[in-house]
């Protein structure tokens, strides 16, 4: 790595990659991958994009409405208002400029499909696997800018502020080096590695949110946490679970509990296009009126030729497992999926520190409220992600960084950290916040996260990738149980 950039991104999911390509090229970025650049919450996204490109049976208000109805009318109206606005232009141009291959009906125009709590079929996708098509799209256009360098498995580990910029501390190779930057754009993801069960990947475990809070920064609604109602539920041993994507119930699937009945009348008028949030909660109460965890999504009525076309991921996945969509339902339980809270930022997703910005999943922009609407995620992650590059290069004009003396690198060597420390903090989220929280065990779980949290700053373990996600994972759990109980 060089000495100074003139930008440096921490995370290469859609939010990091979009906000690198709206860099001037005279720009130098480092863009940090923790592991390989294609691991990311954003690969993962199946469903889509949610845009209003058709504005005949369509509209901005009407996207506005329905992310406010999902959200409880918790969200910034000024970022969705934003999000809805802006968020068709980045869609078409990811489409036309960076060849992401959405899908097309049979005259060419783009397929749209419905997802819950939507209103309108509004939703652009690539099959069932909108994400990583994304993520490579946009990959492959990174790697070609000159003035973008990519460093894989490169942990951020500290940051340290000076007037004008700051330190930004990296492990990589088992070595530290230091960078100094004038500005610095978090999009590392999520949380999702704090829960016992997850659908996010193995490095969504809160970094930047740990680096923003360490630096002072606002960190806002961090119990506001997503549940999925839908990840594959026949494989009882991974703690990462297969989602089932929402665009399954926008075609038709219908939920059943473990008698084979369909039972979302009793809970909601929406029945299965409810949001997620209240599809997760009913299956939660269906659980405790029945005692039993075996639930189902069917879908398999739709007929083989169109289920292995709309969902072949989805139907090869399944199939791994044992199940056979286009004959069987497939076993389906809520479990942790997407944060609504985080790094709290403003329309250009700057943060409460100067030259600091937060993107993506590990920001708060306000859009989604208390529950995301589906497929808001991505379109969220461009247009903050877009927004950030923007602010960043009006700012910097006529800029001359000039960095003060560089400190020592530091002594990263030391113990190894505890083993146990990742699975009891789980075990304390999953009693304590799952679906429905549980107040009671948030005051005994608190204590003992406390505990961890003090163990692992004040104790001399190693700098290594496993102690920093250590440390933001228990950071990140007493973040959570913490506004969970001054409720």
């Amino acid at each position: 790595m060089e000495k100074q950039y003139d930008v440096i991104i921490a995370g290469c999911g859609v939010g990091g990659l979009y906000c690198a390509l709206n860099i001037p090229s005279d720009k130098k970025v480092l863009l940090l991958c923790k592991d390989e650049m294609m691991l990311s919450n954003t690969a993962l996204a199946q469903g889509g994009v949610a845009a209003v490109l058709d504005t005949t049976n369509d509209s901005y208000d009407l996207h506005f409405e329905d992310t406010l109805i999902a959200g409880r009318q918790e969200n910034n109206h000024d970022s969705v208002r934003v999000l809805v606005t802006e968020g068709p232009k980045d869609v078409r141009r990811i489409y036309e400029e960076f060849d992401v291959d959405f899908d097309k009906t049979a005259d060419g125009a783009l397929n749209s499909t419905l997802e819950g709590g939507h209103s309108r079929r509004r939703i652009v996708h690539h099959k069932d696997s909108t994400g990583y098509e994304i993520a490579y799209r946009l990959c492959e256009a990174v790697k070609k800018r000159d003035n973008i360098e990519i460093s894989e498995f490169s942990v951020l580990f500290n940051l340290k502020r000076f007037d004008g910029g700051f330190f930004a501390y990296i492990l990589k190779d088992g070595k530290a080096q230091i960078v100094a930057t004038p500005y610095v754009v978090l999009a590392t993801g999520g949380i999702g590695q704090v829960y016992r069960y997850t659908t996010n990947s193995a490095i969504a475990t809160g970094d930047g949110i740990r680096l923003a809070y360490d630096l002072g920064c606002k960190i806002a609604h961090l119990d506001y946490v997503q549940f999925h109602p839908t990840s594959f539920a026949a494989d009882k041993t991974s703690r990462q679970k297969f989602l089932i994507s929402e665009a399954v119930r926008g075609e038709g699937a219908y939920l059943l509990n473990c008698h084979k009945e369909r039972f979302m009348h009793l809970y909601d008028k929406r029945l299965e296009l409810a949001p997620r949030d209240v599809v997760a909660k009913s299956i939660i109460l269906e659980s405790r009126r029945l005692a039993s965890e075996d639930f189902y999504l069917d879908i398999a009525y739709k007929g083989e030729d169109f289920l292995k076309k709309r969902f072949p991921m989805i139907y090869e996945k399944c199939l791994e497992k044992g199940v056979d969509i286009t004959k069987e339902p497939i076993p389906i339980f809520p479990c942790q999926h997407y944060l609504m809270g985080g790094i709290d930022v403003n329309l250009n997703s700057k943060t409460d520190i100067d030259r600091l910005y937060a993107v993506g999943e590990c920001s708060h922009t306000g859009v989604h409220g208390a529950n995301r609407l589906a497929s808001n995620s991505l379109l969220e992650a461009l247009v903050f992600g877009r927004r950030s590059a923007e602010d960043i290069t009006k700012k910097s004009e006529g800029e001359r960084f000039c960095p003060p003396e560089f400190p020592e690198v530091p002594d990263i060597s030391g113990a190894p950290v505890p083993k146990d420390i990742d699975k009891t903090i789980n075990d304390i989220m999953q009693r304590s916040t799952f679906v429905i929280p549980d107040l009671s065990a948030c005051q005994t779980g608190i204590k003992q996260v406390d505990r961890y949290l003090e163990r692992l700053r004040s104790g001399h373990f190693a700098v290594t990738r496993e102690y920093c996600e250590a440390l933001s994972l228990a950071t990140v759990a007493h973040i959570i149980l913490k506004e969970k109980l001054s409720k």
